[in-house]
């Protein structure tokens, strides 16, 4: 090699992009039909794996506060977060698009489905394979909670892991009314996070 040539530029660290490609109507219908027929009973699980791990359409925080925001949204969390998302990129008929392919292919599995339990519901064949499959959607959820922490986790958020086990203990184990919990958990976590990020140099 010359010497007056200059040595080649070392590759960068990769910077992971949320979302290189925006969604097109189609994908987000097919990709939001695929969540939800492998869904049965936790939809939410699949949601996260088909965002953030397989398309990256949204980083690991950015489907946090978006889920949490489709808490405060009437109506099924997960149906919020598939308008809320579709409208994200597609504006209202992405929002169409990604409500149809959650809503729609499911919608005639459960009926027909409906329509065979209403007659051989009795069975216990069937009660005990009903049971098990509960089972197996209780532990999907724990996974994907798990999975949802690990970004407060990474970032030594105590603030944060504190609210999150306040509001636990206060839901579920205490039983108090949901919206009183919000009400008090809500304003809290937004003050506690101004006061943070003042404290911190910029």
């Amino acid at each position: 090699m010359p010497l007056d040539s200059s040595p080649a530029a070392a590759p960068g660290p990769d910077i992971p992009t949320p979302h290189p490609v925006q969604p097109g109507l189609l994908e987000l219908f097919l990709a939001f039909a695929k969540m939800s027929l492998a869904g049965f009973g936790g939809v939410l699980v699949w949601a996260r794996r088909g965002i953030v791990d397989q398309h990256r359409w949204m980083t690991a925080e950015e489907f946090n506060e978006t889920f949490a925001l489709c808490h405060f949204l009437p109506g099924p969390n997960i149906v919020n977060l598939s308008v809320v998302f579709g409208a994200r990129f597609g504006g209202i008929l992405g929002g169409l698009a990604a409500f149809a392919g959650l809503v729609g292919p499911p919608m005639v599995i459960a009926t027909i489905l409906a329509a065979i339990y209403a007659r051989y519901g009795e069975v216990d064949a069937l009660r005990r394979i009903l049971t098990g499959v509960s089972c197996a959607a209780v532990g999907l959820l724990i996974a994907v909670v798990l999975r949802m922490m690990m970004p407060l986790v990474r970032k030594r958020d105590a603030a944060g892991m504190i609210i999150l086990a306040a509001v636990f203990i206060a839901i579920g184990w205490l039983r108090l009314p949901l919206p009183a919990v919000l009400l008090v958990a809500v304003p809290l976590s937004l003050l506690i996070t101004y006061l943070v990020r003042q404290r911190v140099p910029s």
